[in-house]
């Protein structure tokens, strides 16, 4: 937990809380938080999400306005903002809206859905703490908390508004400092380690490798020995090491995996720097240990879990990278773009330049160093750093402990496999696939009690939009294990579950997700480039098991062919020719796809990949396939499905006509404060989720990887091979 509030009674700051608030509610000074994150230098938000609420604490270098907004991408377009001052002695909290067909002015709501608890300021530096509904169920003016990812806005202004429901905000359009994609209530909060003094460090980073010059995805692996864990050990946590504020940039993800066995293959390659993944033969290097991915500040288990390190279990390991040329065209808004250098700075990137002086306020060298008058952000020498920058040391951070917690946590991986055959046809703006992990697989795999679920990652590329983790007992769906449908292809992370999700032996699994190809004017096939796409969602839970780490599905070649009205393929040719149907027989497989009529035909497309065949597979630790698993199967016969509950039936909002229940009075502060104790005590007090160092007895850095890659039937590389158009 961050302790938030305590540090402010050190400079003798007056609080008034909103009579009626106790400490469980928020109002008292001490309260402690679940979540922190530094938007900016000069901005702060921290937050703790209860069973139905959902209380906040804005912290800003500002005496002007303060607030905090969500939206559904992350501009003000359709706001729902809360906005909070102090001004001659009262404290101020707004709901106000922004419309989308408006000139970008926040409007005060019609129903005020939002609680002030307390409000203070010295010489520098407002502070606003509120809270709200999770479902306001105002379906006009605000915009519901849910598991979904939440685009958070934030904003500070140096002016102060008038008094009154109807005064305008003094430039909205400049105090709106930018976005961040965040887990309100599944954020994986990165608290400090209990037992700190029994965690070691071990650090895995690459060596040199070369960034990608061109907008060619570069996977490098390298392959580290960590032979000394004589006697089991429990990683508790990870997190990923940044060799630069420039190299983060071409960074996609960071795969850590376990291998299996004592090859001399592997041996040799420990001794190497690393090379592409696609140079290396096939290895047994396919159970996940640890996944960072974009926007995540890494994961810390639950008390009751930890992944098993253990030497004579597993020795090697290997580290995959994801590198991708920076491409914000598609990726990234112009706000984000604007902050995408700040939110670096907010995931502990050092970039190498000076340091200031020891004496010297760091927070204040921030804001003058990077931030001209108007707070706004000189990203001159970021592309002066991007040119200089030509190789990157970027790794992983493992803590570990002797210390055994209750159970050994393993890592599930559910979809789609990445390949050909994962069609999305372009120009349709809701297109479904679906990867299945069928009964029969849990059935082999899964202890007599089943798996508790406790974390999940979700992971799309470019033009995925909604993802959902859907489990089947029987004939009857299940709650989903996860259901995002507003997911941020550059944001993610492992979400928290509140509670475990337990999956019994003969469960089913499906990854749904769905993908927006409006934009698109040829189809994407399934791949692991970023222009191509994948559905996939990773499992953490316990207690481990040793049978199955991937658990996937691919459509089977029949299902493929009908989807586009093929009846036979020709064999023996190349390029493939269809066979049948008659009005087709003689064409190309790569011409059918290039002119099929996907703008009448994408109904009967999507009906004959969702209710088709499928191939399963089911991998073991050692790259094999789970035994007695047929080779062909369809989805779950379900017959009771599962229907989101609707929670603001017969819900009445907070109208109100005034600003009345929503101004304390306070008294003045006094304005001798000195500002470099309040920022003395912030970085010392309330230091960032994620960026904790926990006090260690060891640290130590390692340095070596490599991967494997799966070979394909003769039609899929044809096919492969004649889709080259696709990518481009």
């Amino acid at each position: 937990m961050v302790i938030g509030g305590r540090m402010w009674a050190t400079v003798g700051l007056l609080l008034v809380t909103v009579c009626g608030f106790g400490a469980s509610s928020g109002g008292s000074p001490s309260l402690q938080w679940e979540h922190l994150v530094d938007f900016d230098p000069n901005y702060r938000l921290l937050w703790s999400v209860g069973s139905a609420e959902v209380t906040f604490e804005i912290q800003a270098r500002t005496l002007g306005y303060v607030g905090v907004g969500f939206s559904r991408d992350g501009t003000l377009i359709g706001a729902d903002l809360a906005v909070g001052w102090i001004d001659q002695g009262h404290v101020y909290l707004q709901d106000r809206h922004i419309r989308p067909d408006s000139d970008g002015e926040p409007i005060y709501d019609a129903s005020q859905d939002y609680t002030l608890l307390l409000g203070y300021e010295n010489t520098t530096h407002t502070v606003i703490r509120f809270k709200r509904n999770l479902d306001t169920c105002d379906m006009k003016d605000d915009f519901p908390i849910t598991n979904d990812t939440m685009r958070v806005l934030f904003l500070y202004s140096k002016e102060k508004p008038r008094s009154g429901p109807n005064a305008p905000l003094p430039q909205p359009l400049v105090a709106f400092k930018g976005s961040r994609s965040i887990f309100l209530t599944q954020r994986s909060a990165q608290d400090e380690l209990s037992n700190a003094p029994s965690v070691s460090i071990l650090e895995l980073r690459n060596e040199d490798v070369e960034l990608p010059d061109s907008d060619e995805s570069l996977y490098w692996c390298k392959i580290f020995k960590l032979d000394d864990f004589a006697q089991k050990h429990h990683l508790v946590r990870y997190e990923p090491v940044f060799d630069s504020s420039t190299s983060v940039l071409y960074l996609n993800h960071l795969i850590l995996y376990e291998c299996q066995g004592l090859s001399p293959d592997l041996e040799q390659l420990s001794r190497e720097r690393g090379q592409p993944c696609f140079r290396l033969q096939p290895m047994h290097c396919n159970t996940v240990v640890a996944n960072w991915a974009r926007g995540s500040d890494g994961f810390t288990f639950p008390p009751e879990a930890g992944y098993p390190l253990e030497s004579h279990q597993a020795t090697y390991y290997m580290l995959e990278t994801h590198y991708n040329y920076p491409d914000y065209t598609y990726d990234f808004s112009p706000f984000y773009r604007k902050n995408l250098s700040k939110q670096q700075r907010n995931m502990g990137i050092k970039a190498r330049e000076p340091q200031p002086a020891e004496d010297t306020d760091p927070l204040a060298v921030s804001a003058s160093t990077e931030h001209g008058e108007d707070g706004e952000q000189d990203d001159g020498d970021d592309s002066i750093a991007m040119e200089q920058q030509m190789v990157d040391n970027s790794g992983l951070k493992l803590y570990y402990t002797r210390k055994l917690r209750q159970h050994d946590a393993g890592v599930l991986s559910v979809g789609l496999d990445p390949n050909w055959r994962h069609i999305i046809p372009p120009r349709q703006e809701k297109v479904v696939s679906q990867g299945h992990c069928i009964g029969a697989c849990t059935q082999h795999a899964f202890p007599r009690d089943g798996i508790n679920i406790f974390a999940v990652m979700s992971r799309t590329h470019l033009i995925g939009r909604q993802v959902t983790l859907r489990q089947m007992r029987g004939n009857a769906e299940l709650p989903p294990i996860m259901r995002d449908t507003n997911i941020d292809p550059s944001y993610q992370d492992y979400r928290r579950l509140t509670v475990p999700t337990r999956v019994l032996p003969g469960d089913s699994l499906v990854a749904e997700c769905i993908y927006d190809s409006s934009s698109r004017k040829s189809i994407t096939l399934g791949g692991m480039t970023t222009r191509e796409e994948i559905c996939l969602i990773l499992t953490l839970y316990y207690p481990r098991q040793r049978e199955l780490t991937s658990c996937h599905s691919l459509p089977s070649l029949p299902t493929v062919l009908h989807s586009l009205g093929i009846e036979e393929l020709a064999s023996g040719t190349n390029p493939v020719v269809i066979a049948s149907p008659a009005e087709l027989a003689g064409m190309t497989l790569e011409r059918r796809l290039t002119s099929y009529d996907w703008e009448n035909q994408f109904e009967s497309f999507q009906d004959a990949t969702r209710q088709g065949s499928f191939k399963p597979l089911c991998w073991t630790p050692t790259n094999t396939m789970l035994p007695g698993i047929e080779s062909e199967s369809y989805g779950s016969n379900v017959t009771r499905h599962w229907k989101p509950a609707d929670k603001c039936r017969n819900i009445h909002t907070n109208l109100v006509t005034d600003a009345g229940p929503n101004m304390i009075d306070m008294p003045a502060m006094d304005d001798h404060e000195s500002t470099n104790m309040i920022d003395i005590d912030l970085k010392a007090k309330m230091s960032r989720s994620g960026q904790q160092t926990p006090p260690t007895t060891n640290h130590r850095q390692v340095g070596r990887s490599a991967g494997s890659e799966l070979a394909e039937s003769f039609v899929a590389l044809a096919v492969a091979a004649l889709l080259g158009f696709a990518l481009q």
